[in-house]
């Protein structure tokens, strides 16, 4: 995100409320724009859709969980491969090689389309027997272009041209949409079909931005295997993240008595799905204020901090911008408390009305109100994340990214035993409980950081 932190910065530096005011809509669209175009999106589709045709219900449903499934699947399985190419980018940035960076990227989606087809169609093959070929051709056509869009939107910030990633996404999730609605007499195949297509247009309008941003005289390469390339600990904090956010939505997804059957082997779970996915819509105040916070004044901070380490500083300098750098990440946590906080409060006390606009029954109020909570203290969590990234603290990002895996696990089930009243704590307390434990982490970090610093330097 470094591109984003010197937009962020040149604003900042303007000194006007309207800079100001375009520095946290820029932080809110690219961090959370594009997921929230697609939530919006793909429901509002399948919103028109059953209006529009209220005897395909059906097939709104199974098209609805089928992009959920999609999702988390396409999501788990590159998340294997998202923070060591991250990593790897950022290296050859700092490195000034901009050019290792296409084929690097076209070598890592080789590999992606020919893992996607393969568990794609190894699934489809044994589990989707009952369902139309059709639809089997349009989920793994669509698993396979997600895979590759996630991969894709790792540095595309980085691009600076945050109208143009903006404009992708709202053309690629407004083709889904208008033709999802053209093609929805052709019921679930139809509108997977549309989905199918917005995707793609996604995907190819990503990788042309890609493409001129960092041109290069080679076609392919695959250096993420080399010895100092691939960190097998970023592999594992990747999949532990993404297993922990959906640990919680998979238990009551294979749990019969909180599930239904969709199509296929698909599954979903009535009661959970709706309300976690309309509080993952609260995160864009959060998200801003954390962009906002970790990649102005932390950054800056961080990267003063480490010059005058390898700058061979002065010991009571170098401490003194340690000083800046907890006060720094002190102040940004306290602004995500702040921002969230007002946030969470509102949707606690407009929820009612809102959810009569929307039309959706008030029983799922009690589920909704503590999903926007967890969804909350999920943006403190991730800023502890990027603190300890920043701070090339893996063995740490990777224990706690695993006790989040494990803590939203066991809770969630034990939420499962206690009965309805209690659904949406596990994944609630288990992100508060690391959220607490990782500020613990974080404190530790930051005492121990001068002295670890020099250790880690290399002998003269």
């Amino acid at each position: 995100m470094a591109g984003i932190g010197f937009e962020l910065r040149r604003l900042l530096r303007q000194d006007s409320y309207f800079s100001l005011i375009r520095a946290y809509g820029y932080a809110g669209l690219i961090s959370s724009g594009p997921w929230v175009l697609s939530i919006l999106a793909v429901m509002a589709l399948g919103v028109l859709s059953a209006a529009a045709s209220p005897g395909n219900s059906t097939h709104v449903t199974a098209f609805l969980v089928s992009v959920t499934w999609l999702v988390a699947g396409s999501l788990l399985l590159t998340s294997l491969v998202q923070l060591l190419f991250t990593r790897y980018v950022a290296d050859r940035l700092f490195e000034k090689r901009d050019s290792a960076i296409l084929p690097n990227l076209f070598g890592l989606l080789t590999l992606i389309v020919l893992a996607a087809s393969s568990i794609g169609g190894a699934l489809l093959w044994f589990t989707f027997a009952d369902t139309p070929w059709l639809y089997q051709l349009e989920m793994l056509m669509s698993f396979v272009v997600l895979s590759m869009i996630w991969c894709v939107t790792v540095f595309v910030a980085g691009t600076k041209a945050y109208r143009q990633v903006l404009l992708a996404f709202a053309c690629g999730y407004g083709t889904t949409f208008a033709a999802g609605l053209l093609l929805k007499d052709y019921g679930l195949v139809g509108l997977l079909g549309g989905f199918v297509i917005g995707q793609s247009l996604l995907l190819f309008t990503l990788l042309t931005m890609v493409i001129r941003h960092y041109p290069s005289n080679r076609l392919w390469a695959f250096d993420l295997h080399r010895a100092g390339q691939c960190q097998h600990s970023l592999i594992a904090i990747g999949l532990f993240y993404q297993l922990g956010i959906w640990a919680d939505k998979l238990v009551f997804w294979f749990n019969p008595a909180t599930s239904e059957s969709i199509i296929g082997p698909l599954r979903a779970s009535p009661i959970y799905d709706l309300p976690i996915f309309l509080a993952y819509l609260s995160i864009v105040p959060g998200m801003a204020v954390f962009i906002m916070r970790m990649e102005t004044n932390f950054a800056e901070s961080c990267h003063a901090y480490y010059e005058a380490v390898r700058g061979g500083d002065t010991l009571l300098h170098i401490e003194e911008l340690r000083g800046e750098m907890v006060t720094s990440v002190r102040h940004g946590i306290y602004d995500i408390f702040k921002v969230q906080g007002i946030t969470v409060v509102a949707l606690l006390l407009s929820g009612p009305a809102l959810f009569t606009w929307l039309g959706f029954s008030h029983w799922y109020l009690p589920l909704f109100n503590i999903d926007i909570v967890a969804v909350g203290i999920q943006v403190l969590f991730m800023a502890i994340l990027n603190v300890l990234f920043y701070l090339d603290r893996l063995k740490p990002a990777l224990w706690l990214c695993f006790l989040f895996l494990l803590a939203n696990l066991m809770l969630t089930l034990l939420s499962q035993l206690l009965g309805p009243v209690f659904y949406g704590y596990g994944y609630a307390v288990s992100l508060l409980f690391v959220s607490l434990v990782g500020l613990a982490v974080l404190d530790h970090e930051f005492e121990q950081l001068t002295f670890q610093t020099f250790m880690l330097q290399p002998s003269k």
